[in-house]
């Protein structure tokens, strides 16, 4: 049975749809309304607040952690400042990702490491030998994502402010805090730790902080966020952007090689477009060879992003006398991609961008059809009957502001 986060006293009553899934053993609201068109717009033209508590969160420290964590990671760890954030993947022996998140370095050796699944017993596998103090913080640290157009805004106000006007931080100015760090202040008189980052693809920043503080945290920034028009935004919305930001997730769109049973269910950092995360520079790391083997030979796939031809859409919604109908919520369902009458890949992510205007996919496909502008096709079914659109291979990610790294804010 799924449990509680720590913000569901809060979120429960909001869920109005009553529409919830789980997520790593949490509840979690997939959408608060009936559909999930205002929460999407939150996140685009205003501000959306998302509680992300259900990710698995790590703590390293010790002599030896900045060892671990470069013996770990396909990045180098040794180029990440204090008070950075890094996103990053981890392979097994073979090449192949476990899986993929952010890594915060919060001290010379200490580090606030985030997954989409539970990751210990690898991490302590790999810790043999070393001087390091692993612990999984998982149920002590509550985390919120405040993210869209008036987020820094928002949080500029909600940040407490000491006699002389300047922000308590620990890490330096929030006004010019830039894409992928962190600082450290109090929103409520409660210490909280702020990243920049999210998953978007938008301005935004995601706030760490006590498991027993979350729900005053949630509602300081409900107050202040009126101003802003603030609105809680669940995993259908947030589905949406991160396909429009090109965001992989786990498990749709890439198998862990933790639970991959057959060689085309193992994914290189390289076929899931995470090849410059991999530092092949470093002199060691787990699974290294095999991917200066693969960089040699090149990957034998690639994830691509695919607009879909909507005059295509229409065809098919006419051959059944109906008019056309762009969906609501993302779709992960995998469906073929075609060249010709030949099967070379798969869509693993499809959705209508609110905001482009466009049907786009994310897709994983031979290398030899993943050229910019290829023409390819894809499966669509209307009425239970099969049919292919056409789709062109396009540049991801498919929607990109300014805003997301200007500085200041």
């Amino acid at each position: 049975m799924p449990i509680p986060t720590a913000l569901h006293e809060r979120t429960f009553p909001l869920c109005t749809s009553l529409n919830y899934r789980e997520w790593a053993g949490y509840y979690t609201p997939s959408s608060y309304e009936i559909t999930p068109e205002h929460e999407y717009n939150a996140i685009r033209q205003a501000a959306a607040l998302i509680d992300v508590t259900p990710l698995y969160k790590y703590r390293l420290s010790g002599r030896d952690a900045t060892r671990l964590v470069n013996r770990v990671i396909a990045r180098d760890i040794n180029k990440v400042a204090i008070a950075q954030v890094i996103y990053c993947c981890w392979c097994d022996e073979s090449g192949h990702v476990i899986d993929d998140g952010t890594i915060t370095r919060l001290g010379e050796n200490e580090y606030r490491w985030t997954a989409a699944e539970p990751n210990l017993r690898w991490f302590s596998q790999n810790a043999i030998g070393h001087e390091v103090e692993i612990r999984d913080i998982s149920r002590e640290v509550a985390a919120l994502a405040v993210q869209g157009p008036t987020s820094a805004r928002l949080l500029k106000r909600a940040f407490d402010y000491d006699a002389r006007g300047g922000v308590r931080t620990g890490y330096g100015d929030f006004e010019n805090l830039k894409y992928y760090r962190m600082t450290r202040g109090t929103i409520a008189g409660i210490p909280v730790d702020v990243s920049r980052t999210g998953y978007t693809g938008d301005l935004g920043y995601e706030i760490w902080v006590a498991w027993n503080d979350a729900v005053k945290i949630w509602d300081a920034l409900i107050a202040v966020g009126r101003e802003f028009d603030l609105h809680p935004a669940g995993m259908l919305a947030l589905d949406i952007a991160r396909i429009e930001a090109g965001l992989i997730l786990l498990d749709v769109d890439y198998t862990s090689a933790k639970k991959a049973l057959i060689p085309a269910q193992r994914y290189s950092p390289y076929e899931i477009g995470l090849g410059k995360l991999v530092d092949l520079k470093k002199p060691s790391f787990v699974g290294r060879d095999a991917l200066i083997d693969e960089i040699r030979r090149g990957p034998r796939r690639k994830l691509v992003g695919l607009e879909v031809q909507w005059p295509d859409v229409e065809r098919i919604f006419a051959e059944q006398d109906l008019a056309p109908q762009a969906p609501t919520v993302a779709s992960r369902v995998a469906v073929p991609v075609y060249r010709g009458h030949r099967q070379v890949g798969r869509a693993t992510s499809t959705t209508w961008s609110p905001t482009l205007k466009k049907m786009i996919a994310l897709a994983s496909v031979e290398s030899s059809h993943a050229d910019l502008g290829t023409n390819l096709a894809m499966e669509y079914t209307v009425e239970a009957v099969r049919r292919t659109v056409g789709v062109t291979v396009v540049r991801t990610p498919f929607f990109n502001p300014a805003r997301k790294t200007a500085v200041p804010v």
